[in-house]
């Protein structure tokens, strides 16, 4: 297996990358990134998460020096690198359409950069089969792209950016075109990959099971701008604002005695009036999710919310459709969400 990096040195940063009120505006003034500053730990696993059009991929490509930074510094292991060629910034980037070269064998693909450097053949594909190691496809090391399946071509494209041993890797959305078991399958991967090589990977993407899944430090983003920026824990038990509460999913945000909170979904019951807070409401559907349910509720003015239980709860007494009930939840799952 491939070393991972050595110990940070004494004295050095202990932020692989720093954003320092970095903007991105194009012809006539529109700023699809605006003034961000974050800070993303050594040998972490960070996702920008968010809507399309929010910023995210815009971000990245400015990490990797494929897009112009109009204003602020872009630090990476602690060398501003804001107005650096890409191959001089020690980053590698993984696309989200994988690239392969059809022609090209697995292990060609993943040797690709080194033969374009200059190393020996030899050299270069003994380094790129420890490289197909360490993503579970040496086995296949000498198939043609067509002959490989959508998550295989994925990890050969994974072995061809780690073989240049980046400071830092990016990944624009590298799991969407998977279908939904192999998604799962191979963010556990990746997980796996960026641990054992102890380097810090940058991931965008618009799911948010993906992001709390993956990350030590999510990041959600929105018009530009970072909502938020904290662990994953922190991100979905303590939104900022109503907009994280929203996207992040699994909360309701309510407005109770002039007061707007989130209320997260499985804290919520529907139940007969029995303390806590409660609101006349009316089930508008009811989704079945295996170990959860989800029921949706509407309050008289319109306004919709959800409670996810467990199966086992709602089987014993399946509220249907239609049907008048009670919303209800405790004030000490509240939490307070920013005007």
């Amino acid at each position: 297996m491939p070393e991972a990096e050595p110990p940070v040195e004494d004295g050095a940063t202990k932020y692989d990358v720093e954003l320092v009120a970095v903007s991105k505006s194009y012809d006539g003034g529109a700023k699809a990134v605006d003034t961000i500053s974050l800070r993303i730990p050594k040998a972490s696993y960070c996702c920008l998460l968010g809507p399309s059009g929010c910023g995210k991929t815009t971000t990245l490509r400015m990490l990797a020096g494929h897009e112009s930074v109009t204003d602020g510094d872009v630090l990476i292991h602690n060398r501003n690198v804001t107005d650096g060629a890409p191959s001089a910034r020690g980053t590698s980037m993984m696309f989200q359409s994988y690239a392969l070269f059809p022609h090209l064998s697995a292990l060609d693909n993943a040797a690709f950069s080194l033969k374009i450097k200059g190393v020996k053949k030899a050299e270069r594909h003994a380094k790129a089969m420890e490289f197909l190691k360490l993503v579970q496809m040496d086995h296949l090391a000498h198939r043609m792209p067509a002959q490989l399946s959508g998550g295989q071509q994925q990890r050969v494209a994974l072995a061809r950016s780690l073989i240049t041993r980046p400071k830092v890797l990016l990944l624009d959305e590298p799991l969407s075109a998977l279908d939904p078991f192999l998604r799962v399958l191979m963010r556990t991967e990746l997980k796996r990959i960026q641990t054992e090589l102890g380097i810090t990977f940058v991931h965008v993407t618009h799911s948010q099971e993906e992001a709390l899944a993956l990350s030590d430090l999510v990041v959600v983003m929105s018009d530009g701008q970072i909502m938020q920026a904290g662990s994953a824990r922190d991100v979905f038990e303590k939104p900022s604002n109503a907009f994280v509460a929203k996207f992040i999913g699994g909360h309701n945000v309510i407005d109770v005695e002039g007061r707007k909170v989130s209320v997260r979904a499985d804290k919520c019951r529907i139940v007969q009036s029995v303390g806590g807070t409660n609101i006349p409401a009316e089930v508008t559907n009811i989704e079945y999710q295996g170990p959860m349910v989800r029921i949706l509720v509407k309050d008289s003015d319109g306004k919709e919310y959800h409670a996810q239980i467990s199966d086992s709860r709602f089987f014993a007494d399946p509220p249907v459709i239609g049907e008048k009930v009670t919303f209800s939840w405790m004030p000490e799952d509240e939490w307070r969400l920013a005007a």
